[in-house]
């Protein structure tokens, strides 16, 4: 291993010292000065060439500078995706590594790939794991002069596979839990009493007691459930298991709704309905 500079300057005086000594039992005190000259240019020339090697290593790596400008791409967009409504989340971004998530057709899939600037642009090429038929690869781009939206297409990892190749331009948008979203809220903000539900049809109480569900995000495996909710400006599919998010409130709804969707079921005429 190469001697660093505090090791040269050591071997110099241990050197140059023992030549010190033998001037001075010589009586010859001008070589002993000259001597101390070289030492400290030794020393100042050491030290600088330490703070370039320290300069040198502080600058920053190209690759960091484009995960720092990028930085401000990290979100969720959200949009049309065939029949569908898709959430592309990107979660992290580190060099020029990107990963997120696609939460669309009931389906919550991670994705990784790379991001490269060209210019005011980033291009992103990512692909799900390939071990679900439906995964696919993601080429998009995003412009820095408008970061809130990305356009691109996907495609399936194996050729000829259904769904077919999609292209999508999406805005970013936040999911955000609300209440007072959907045609009845009241199914989250109180307790539901029988009479907010014994004169309601089976649909009426289905959309009701899924509502619940789409409050937080979640994305319907039932084409008909999403058909029912992906048109809606407020729902965001987010996540495909909203067990832990539901509140008491909604857990004791949901069992009055179901309980009364049974009755609707078998019964809806003798109820009236």
């Amino acid at each position: 291993m190469p001697a660093g500079p505090e090791e040269i300057v050591s071997i110099c005086f241990c050197v140059l010292g023992s030549k010190l000594y033998f001037t001075k039992k010589r009586n010859i005190m001008k070589p002993s000065i000259f001597l101390y000259i070289i030492l400290a240019s030794l020393f100042c020339g050491c030290n600088a060439s330490s703070s370039k090697a320290d300069e040198k290593n502080t600058s920053k790596d190209p690759i960091t500078v484009v995960s720092n400008a990028a930085i401000n791409l990290l979100g969720s967009y959200v949009g049309p995706f065939g029949d569908n409504k898709i959430n592309l989340l990107i979660t992290r971004i580190a060099g020029d590594t990107i990963d997120g998530r696609s939460v669309v057709g009931g389906n919550d899939r991670p994705f990784t790939g790379i991001i490269k600037s060209d210019g005011d642009k980033y291009n992103v090429s990512a692909k799900e794991p390939g071990d679900d038929k439906y995964d696919g690869i993601f080429n998009f781009t995003i412009d820095s002069k408008q970061p809130d939206v990305i356009a691109g297409n996907w495609a399936p990892l194996v050729a000829g596979a259904k769904p077919g190749a999609k292209d999508f331009t999406l805005q970013r948008r936040a999911f955000k839990y609300e209440t007072g979203t959907g045609e009845y809220p009241q199914a989250s903000q109180r307790l539901l009493k029988e009479d907010d539900v014994n004169n309601l049809m089976k649909p009426e109480l289905e959309a009701m007691r899924n509502e619940i569900f789409a409050r937080h995000g979640y994305c319907f495996k039932k084409k008909n459930l999403r058909e029912l909710f992906e048109d809606k400006d407020w729902y965001i599919p987010n996540t495909v298991d909203v067990k832990k998010d539901l509140t008491d409130i909604e857990k004791k709804n949901i069992a009055l709704i179901k309980r009364f969707e049974k009755y609707a079921e078998e019964y809806g005429d003798d109820f009236g309905r």
